[in-house]
């Protein structure tokens, strides 16, 4: 078996074999991966919506067959969207699924999905299909993170980094994009004022090397809702961010970039 699932509400990516090594990204549940190195009860994993790469605990990978990961990738994307989602297994289990989480082999009638030969039911506020209002969901979905901690490599209502939290939210609507800010970058429409930007856009911001080092989501009334110590709320101009809370700036603006798609979404 090359293929691997999460069944466990998260699993962490690291960049080294080892627990103290530090943590890339995360894997949510029903999310799967290639795998390929193997060393001392570690694997190096390759994950299917983002391409990212890194180690994981041999112990935390459920395998599927190639024939199972084909079924999951020709089903509908299901992505749950409330913060905690538990799902029942049996009397005595359930399953506890953070905001984000896939929905494999998705059955939007029976409200069902399936991972290996289990089947689920789902509970609470799912997503998936073509969304009218994408706009509106990825804010609504946003401030549900609010005052969540900042965690490098998070990508959790309990911890998220800056381009953790505009990929699972991305996610949500049903947009894949890429997993660090430098590379999300690269994708979209420039937009050349603030006042051009709608709820949903994307700003980035860079440093003094003009590296790409942050991200947030525009929202309303030069609004910007972004991960910096927490998830918070600020205001944003064409200089940058404009800490509320210390009346100063703390992110220099690059390019604001639109990704939703304009039809049907304004």
């Amino acid at each position: 078996m090359n293929y691997g699932i999460s069944n466990l509400s998260i699993i962490p990516v690291r960049k080294e074999p080892s627990e103290r090594s530090e943590m890339l990204t995360q894997i949510l549940f029903g999310e799967h991966f290639e795998l390929r190195e193997q060393i001392m009860g570690w694997t190096n994993v390759k994950l299917e919506f983002d391409g990212y790469e890194g180690w994981v605990d041999s112990k935390m990978i459920t395998p599927i067959l190639e024939r199972a990961k084909r079924k999951i990738e020709n089903s509908p994307m299901a992505v749950t969207s409330d913060v905690i989602t538990i799902v029942p297994v049996n009397d005595e289990q359930n399953l506890m699924l953070v905001a984000g989480s896939s929905l494999p082999v998705w059955r939007p009638y029976l409200k069902q999905f399936s991972v290996t030969r289990d089947t689920y039911l789902a509970t609470g506020e799912v997503v998936y299909g073509d969304l009218k209002n994408p706009r509106e969901i990825a804010i609504t979905q946003a401030l549900k993170y609010f005052n969540a901690p900042y965690l490098w490599g998070g990508r959790t209502p309990f911890g998220v980094d800056c381009s953790g939290l505009t990929q699972i939210i991305y996610k949500m609507i049903g947009i894949k994009i890429p997993r660090d800010a430098s590379e999300q970058v690269k994708i979209g429409r420039a937009l050349s004022f603030v006042d051009e930007a709608k709820p949903g856009d994307l700003a980035f911001f860079d440093d003094e090397e003009g590296n790409i080092v942050h991200v947030g989501i525009m929202w309303k009334r030069n609004k910007i809702i972004h991960a910096s110590g927490q998830v918070r709320i600020d205001n944003v101009d064409q200089f940058g961010i404009f800490n509320i809370d210390t009346q100063r700036y703390t992110h220099k603006m690059r390019v604001m970039k639109q990704i939703i798609e304009s039809n049907g979404t304004d």
